[in-house]
């Protein structure tokens, strides 16, 4: 998502860091940004080639792979150039395209992890009706309501101002030729947080403590059952261990998603209630953090399968290529 260039005045200021600061900062961003797309491009790779892999769940990892894969690959690219030399040298339509995508891009990864969670609740909770009550009709539902509504939300924002409603003044004063940023005035920076993160993150949160909360119902309940069959030793270390699985497996999913994205929406929440008194440098810098949720989903949604490491195999060592590969076993 963007912010404001750092000049009040009537063009843009270029950033005044030194070169080996700027190079720096480009050789990060470069190494977030190819992260990013290789990571979701293996993911999207996987899922769409090996058939095994065409089930409902893995569809909707499909989708958000492919969000977070545009995010890095169409996206990131112009934010660093912004981040880096303080000026946007593609234009002003290109601007609000950019940031209507940013935007669109950002909440639809959000929108799908909340409804992964959804999809997980089902899978650990209800196992019994969970292929009834999570079918291809529903994942397509699902995955509809987090390209649309996001694209809705961003594009109609933006291009109708509706972000700028009350906060003109303030608009006028940082807005330079050769910048683009955005401006929430503080009615719309509540709404965007409150649609963004607050209320799918509410989900996430609320949901990931019930599957916890049914995962260790379950162990205490299997551990109960072969009681007779082992050791009270046995029995408390494997208990010990399940539900430690369970917690890290939560506590990383949930982790990840509320470091990279809650300090960003808190100060677009509170940035217009204290008169932007936020520097711009430190907003620019939460953007980034909020990207990495795109970088590490990856990682906290298929790297801990099998299966994935299975396919990432596979396609690196070129196998994929070779006939009926996408009817190999991967788990």
């Amino acid at each position: 998502m963007q912010l404001c260039c750092e000049s009040v005045n009537s063009s843009c200021i270029r950033s005044s860091w030194s070169n080996s600061v700027r190079i720096s900062m480009y050789i990060f961003m470069v190494c977030i940004i190819l992260a990013t797309v290789v990571g979701n491009l293996t993911v999207i790779i996987s899922i769409s080639h090996f058939k095994q892999l065409h089930t409902p769940t893995n569809f909707l990892i499909l989708s958000m792979a492919t969000v977070d894969f545009l995010l890095g690959f169409f996206v990131m690219p112009c934010s660093m150039v912004r981040s880096v030399e303080h000026c946007w040298y593609f234009g002003e339509f290109f601007c609000k395209i950019h940031t209507s995508t940013d935007i669109m891009l950002s909440t639809a990864s959000i929108f799908h992890l909340s409804f992964i969670s959804i999809d997980r609740y089902y899978a650990v909770c209800d196992p019994l009706r969970y292929k009834s009550k999570i079918n291809t009709f529903v994942i397509v539902v699902m995955v509809f309501i987090s390209w649309m509504i996001p694209a809705a939300f961003a594009f109609g924002m933006i291009f109708l101002d509706l972000n700028l409603r009350g906060a003109e003044k303030i608009y006028n004063h940082v807005h330079c030729a050769g910048g683009c940023f955005l401006i929430f005035s503080e009615t719309s920076g509540i709404v965007a947080s409150v649609v963004s993160f607050y209320i799918p993150g509410f989900v996430m949160l609320y949901i990931y403590r019930k599957i916890y909360s049914v995962a260790k119902k379950q162990a205490r309940s299997i551990d109960a059952i072969s009681k007779k069959k082992m050791q009270f030793e046995m029995k408390h270390h494997t208990s010990f261990c399940r539900e430690r699985k369970a917690a890290k497996t939560l506590g990383i999913i949930m982790g990840a998603f509320l470091i990279c994205w809650t300090p960003f929406f808190f100060f677009t929440a509170t940035n217009p209630l204290m008169n932007y008194v936020i520097p711009p440098v430190l907003i620019d810098a939460l953007v980034w953090f909020g990207y990495l949720n795109s970088t590490l989903n990856p990682i906290v949604y298929a790297f801990f399968y099998m299966w994935f490491r299975r396919a990432l195999k596979i396609i690196l060592f070129g196998k994929v290529f070779q006939q009926d590969s996408s009817r190999t076993h991967l788990f």
